[in-house]
């Protein structure tokens, strides 16, 4: 097997060559776990080129995220007609500007992708006003049929990105997250208390397991957002060390904020809001466990209702998921809401459905699911 050296880049050199290298970087792909930063990356990159302050010498710079590609993956698009749908500032440039334009296309969340890319399969295209599929537009541009001059950036979670195979790619790239000492930075920018940030920090360090997943950005707001509650309010207990202890407490808070935020001024009691909170929540924990039981890891409008979630009721439960992205992009449809949630409320679900013998077709658990 050939030996493989890390070498540490920075994110806007990603496309230039090493010292050492002779070869042209046109397709990277960028690894990393959930939550990590690669899309902050990907932000980052596209604000420092728009402000003038690097890589200057792409003429033109386009973003598709792959939740939005999901939305058309049964349409017929041209990919210059894909360019002028998506971004709209781009109705102007032409088939021919771009092929004389130094490009780059940046696709984020491959793991978010339901197309089904075929490199092998696909029938060519080197038109970019002949319409086809959006897997075959993304296929040949990424194989260099179609703008063979343009760069192309991929991110992905490491589980997905075996989709597109090693000789389409030139360079790849993994976010691997905070240091120790970038840890305690985030904290003590996050919490402007200097005593209660040194705090948290002290209790980060007491448990391996808190620590080590700190190194995932969104984590750290996650354990940001529990314990800066639980030391500034009257709340009592033992600081939460392990990642079902700190989940169960996120919810509760985000729970909390949920009822001061919508519920107050309604007259309903708390019993019954309470109970309106337990079946929302166990809604959406069936909702995220049977997709994920599909690999599917993002959820849309039709799924929410097909668990029988109302699409504006469980948005007030924004601060329990990961992300709530909703955006209305020109002629795509208007109420498209994609949904991706924290796995634990799975976990919670399952927990319930074990504990009151509720559930029905595991796909063959075995029998022994009491121990899970």
């Amino acid at each position: 097997m050939k030996t493989l050296h890390d070498t540490p880049i920075k994110c806007h050199d990603i496309f230039k060559a090493l010292p050492d290298q002779q070869k042209h970087i046109r397709v990277v792909l960028t690894n990393g776990v959930a939550g990590v930063g690669k899309t902050f990356s990907v932000q980052k990159f596209t604000l420092d080129w728009a402000e003038g302050l690097e890589n200057q010498d792409v003429s033109l710079l386009i973003l598709f995220s792959f939740r939005e590609l999901n939305l058309i993956k049964d349409e017929q698009y041209s990919l210059l007609m894909l360019l002028h749908v998506f971004h709209p500032t781009l109705q102007k440039v032409t088939a021919e500007q771009l092929a004389v334009c130094k490009l780059l296309f940046i696709f984020d969340g491959l793991d978010e992708s339901r197309l089904s890319l075929d490199f092998y399969n696909s029938e060519v295209l080197s038109d970019v006003t002949q319409k086809s599929s959006v897997n075959v537009l993304l296929t040949n541009l990424i194989k260099g049929n179609l703008l063979p001059s343009a760069l192309v950036w991929i991110t992905s979670r490491p589980a997905a990105a075996n989709q597109i195979p090693p000789e389409c790619v030139d360079r790849v790239t993994e976010v691997r997250g905070f240091t120790d000492a970038q840890k305690e930075e985030y904290f003590r920018r996050r919490v402007s208390d200097e005593d209660l940030s040194s705090r948290i920090i002290s209790h980060i360090k007491t448990s391996r397991t808190l620590h080590i997943m700190c190194q995932i950005p969104v984590f750290c707001w996650i354990t940001a957002t529990v314990l800066d509650h639980m030391l500034t309010t009257d709340q009592r207990g033992e600081l939460p060390k392990t990642l079902t202890d700190l989940y169960s407490h996120f919810l509760l808070v985000q729970t909390k904020r949920k009822k001061q935020k919508y519920d107050e001024g309604h007259e309903t009691s708390p019993q019954e809001l309470m109970e309106a909170d337990r079946k929302l929540l166990l809604k959406l924990g069936r909702l995220v466990f049977e997709h994920l039981e599909k690999g599917n890891i993002m959820f849309y409008q039709e799924d929410l209702e097909q668990c029988g979630l109302d699409v504006t009721e469980a948005s007030v439960y924004s601060g329990v998921c990961t992300e709530i992205f909703k955006k209305r992009v020109c002629d795509l449809p208007e109420n498209s809401l994609l949904l991706c949630f924290v796995q634990f409320l799975a976990a919670v679900y399952m927990f319930h459905c074990y504990t009151n013998k509720e559930h029905k077709g595991t796909g063959g658990l075995p029998g022994k699911e009491k121990k899970i």
